[in-house]
């Protein structure tokens, strides 16, 4: 289990938000609370967040973002050739990361083992508090009119007042 942080993805009427708390730990110790996790790709309306190790989710930003160009933008096959190499590569392979990367209408998970996941409900949670904010964000989404940068914000709110792991300084990104 990745021990560091909580990060969704989510599409939602229309619109499609990303977001991370800020929290850094170490061992047992939360050394640095404002850590931006999510960003937006370059020269594309996609976004993208780590969780787990902050060299490794820089790391995998990076591959990704070279992928993305040379494929075009295309989000799909940036992520299926990523997921492949990643698996294949003898250094990417001990990478302690997962990668969530996402557009208006679609949203994947990949991860070292060659995993790369769309989910059938247009919402992605991964790291220490994903369960609570797969929790909260289904709840807000069907009993609320928020959008989908305020169900991620409020999710991430939440998700802090119960994972220690994750904490109250949030980034969220729309597109």
């Amino acid at each position: 289990m990745t021990r560091s942080t909580t990060i969704i993805g989510l599409i939602h009427k229309g619109s499609a938000a990303l977001g991370g708390d800020g929290q850094v730990t170490l061992g047992e110790m939360a050394i640095k609370h404002h850590a931006k996790k999510v960003r937006k790709m370059k020269n594309y309306n996609i976004l993208a967040g780590f969780a787990g190790s902050a060299a490794d989710g820089m790391t995998l930003f990076e591959k990704f973002e070279n992928r993305l160009e040379q494929y075009r933008g295309s989000l799909e096959r940036a992520a299926v050739e990523l997921a492949k190499e990643w698996r294949s590569d003898k250094y990417l392979r001990h990478l302690q990361a997962q990668l969530l990367v996402m557009n208006k209408e679609k949203l994947f998970l990949i991860s070292g083992s060659g995993d790369i996941i769309e989910p059938d409900d247009g919402m992605i949670t991964i790291g220490s508090g994903a369960g609570y904010a797969k929790a909260a964000a289904y709840a807000l989404m069907l009993h609320s009119n928020l959008s989908a940068e305020e169900i991620v914000t409020e999710t991430l709110k939440i998700t802090a007042s119960i994972c220690i792991y994750t904490n109250d300084q949030v980034s969220v990104l729309t597109i």
